[in-house]
């Protein structure tokens, strides 16, 4: 019995209603000292009020499970996408019912006023769909869905928990993935900026001998197969396919700074992701790894069926530390370990001349063995200063050092490609697409 009666008074709560309509007694009673001939009609209000709000609560608690709900989450979210979740409640009261809904959502989104208003007719259904973005990976953990029902008099609230302690873990941007999987192969690419390059020079491989047909290339015409078999034979080729694609990721502390909620290496593990399924899905192999003091978790390029999701679960794993990045130790290892000529689309950030001259004589001794593009980020908050109107000395003096740090960063840009080395400097938001775009025109141009 004790049981049932703490059960009861947890579920129970008085509505704004309810105070209402108490405060409004409580002050025309006040009043009725005034106006004696008031009291007795006040009198029989209140006991009305009473009745009412026992009658509520029958109403309310007449059924043992008066609704239905149920929270439906993916089985894991992406990082950085807007991620749906989805709420299916069941009316089985045989009147409508007003319902508020309060989702306790995971704490990584500081999010406390989460509420939904609606109301369900008897025997009915509804659906109530919201998203979330998350920002960094790693267990999200929902807490009790709440649903607080009320009658049709409102007085007295009832609160149902559905579904508690759901936990869904977040994974780098797989939704991207997808997205940029069919975008690679239509010709939506240029709607994101994505130009469309002429292939140049001869980047195919011999695939065999046909016959030829009016309309093919009289220069790939084989005079000797023609010769032995008396009619005209032609070489047929195919795209170069099966080289490696190496993902570098910078785990130093450069790659902690922030950017919309993001720090920068999420947006790289996304990038990364996104390329690896693009060049398996090109025919190349796709791998990756991280380094700061030293190499870590890593893939080795390989074109199978379970490397994206060997790729997936590694980058799940992959941070940052507080570590000053040693380029010398990438260097090293890449030497030891990569023997075969690769594409290495090396994710870092380099803010100053000085910070990258203290590193180019390896990253010079990587380009000679491998094609080596370097991928680092525009300081959006300083371009948005450069646009800001100034008035006082001090904001003056802050958008000279914002020019000098912006003009910097394309010295670095001009500095590397002097020594052959590609660039790509990008707004983080912008990464993805930069990258793509980037490996399609390398493999437009046979560089690699």
């Amino acid at each position: 019995m004790k049981k049932k009666l703490h059960k009861f008074y947890k579920s129970i709560y008085f509505s704004k209603r309810f105070f209402q309509v108490l405060i409004g007694l409580v002050i025309l009673l006040i009043v009725s000292f005034l106006f004696p001939a008031i009291f007795s009609y006040l009198k029989f209000a209140f006991y009305l009020f009473i009745a009412l709000t026992i009658l509520d609560v029958i109403l309310v608690y007449r059924l043992q499970k008066g609704i239905k709900a149920k929270r439906n989450i993916p089985d894991k979210l992406s990082n950085g996408d807007n991620n749906p979740i989805n709420i299916a409640i069941a009316n089985q009261y045989p009147y409508k019912i007003a319902i508020k809904i309060i989702d306790e959502l995971p704490i990584q989104f500081q999010k406390r006023d989460f509420v939904i208003d609606a109301t369900i007719e008897s025997g009915k259904s509804r659906e109530f769909n919201y998203t979330v973005r998350p920002v960094e990976r790693g267990e999200y953990h929902f807490g009790s869905l709440n649903v607080y029902v009320s009658s049709f008099l409102g007085f007295i609230e009832r609160r149902y928990l559905f579904d508690a302690d759901a936990m869904a873990p977040t994974y780098p941007s797989f939704l991207q993935m997808r997205k940029y999987e069919l975008m690679a192969f239509t010709n939506k690419l240029k709607d994101y900026g994505m130009k469309k390059i002429r292939r140049i020079g001869h980047t195919m491989e011999f695939e065999q001998i046909k016959d030829y047909v009016p309309g093919d290339d009289v220069r790939n015409i084989n005079w000797k197969a023609s010769a032995k078999r008396g009619q005209l034979m032609l070489n047929q080729y195919q795209d170069e396919k099966s080289q490696p694609v190496y993902s570098v990721i910078d785990k130093g502390r450069v790659m902690k700074m922030p950017f919309e909620g993001m720090k920068l290496i999420d947006y790289a593990i996304n990038a990364t992701l996104v390329i690896s399924n693009i060049a398996l899905k090109k025919g190349d192999k796709a791998g990756m790894f991280g380094f700061s003091d030293r190499i870590s978790n890593q893939v080795v390029a390989q074109k199978r069926a379970s490397q994206m999701n060997l790729i997936l679960e590694t980058l799940y794993n992959v941070d940052t530390d507080f570590k000053e990045s040693d380029f010398s130790r990438l260097y090293i290892d890449v030497k030891r370990k990569i023997t075969n000529r690769s594409l290495l689309l090396l994710y870092t950030n380099f803010e100053t001349l000085d910070a990258l001259h203290r590193q180019l004589p390896y990253l010079q001794a990587i380009a000679k063995s491998h094609l080596l593009v370097i991928i680092f980020f525009e300081n959006t908050e300083l371009k948005e200063m450069l646009i800001e109107e100034v008035d006082t000395t001090r904001e003056i003096f802050d958008k000279t050092i914002a020019e000098k740090f912006i003009y910097e960063k394309k010295l670095i840009v001009n500095e590397l490609n002097k020594y052959g080395i590609q660039t790509i400097l990008t707004e983080p938001q912008h990464l993805t697409v930069n990258t793509i775009n980037k490996y399609l025109e390398i493999k437009a141009r046979g560089l690699l």
